[in-house]
């Protein structure tokens, strides 16, 4: 990859910490609010700059369409293999073998928290998230989230990757990133609700 500007690693780093607090990458108008950039457009040159030398993709059409690229680590870096999790068989273990579909080296400090798996985004329900088809997102096995997360969620046998909203005691809400899809209402009186994890940031592999 090319070599970058002081400005363009500041904007790097900023989606990167993005991707570590909160799962998805920001908008141009938080770039600018974090780095004090008086309008998008600054943000959106050097976000285009980065683009063109590797480091990111963007995504038309989406306020959160940036994802960093993944990539080998450098010289020396200790490096972990991790699971892809594709579509979960019905019925099995997340993690059980017949839904790992392969398996990929990432450096342990990629991301700001650790992680157990990634799993293959399917559909397009995220996508104002900046989480599009085939990317895979990194997952922190947990039970304990908070509304607003982004979690992998199964509801009865389907795993789903929605926001996560409590109503109440006995509702909740997963919220989908796209207004073409519907949020899904789960009552926990009669329906079964399991959070296997939150998202803790994502790849987009080119």
């Amino acid at each position: 990859m090319k070599e970058i500007t002081t400005q363009q690693q500041r904007v790097l780093d900023c989606i990167q910490v993005y991707l570590n607090k909160t799962g998805f990458p920001p908008t141009r108008a938080d770039i600018c609010k974090e780095l004090g950039f008086k309008s998008p457009n600054s943000a959106e040159t050097h976000l285009r700059a980065l683009e063109k030398k590797g480091f990111i993709s963007i995504e038309s059409g989406t306020s959160r369409g940036i994802s960093i690229i993944g990539g080998s680590a450098p010289d020396g870096q200790a490096q972990d293999e991790y699971p892809i999790i594709g579509l979960v068989a019905a019925g099995s273990p997340t993690l059980a073998s017949e839904n790992i579909e392969s398996k990929i080296n990432c450096p342990n400090n990629f991301f700001n928290s650790n992680f157990d798996y990634f799993l293959k985004v399917k559909g397009l329900s995220m996508k104002d998230a900046g989480i599009m088809e085939d990317d895979l997102v990194a997952v922190k096995k947990t039970n304990e989230v908070k509304n607003g997360d982004i979690v992998i969620a199964r509801i009865d046998d389907e795993v789903t990757i929605k926001y996560f909203n409590r109503k109440s005691e006995k509702i909740v809400e997963l919220q989908c990133a796209n207004e073409d899809y519907k949020d899904i209402i789960i009552n926990l009186e009669n329906e079964d609700l399991t959070i296997e994890g939150k998202s803790i940031g994502l790849l987009r592999k080119n």
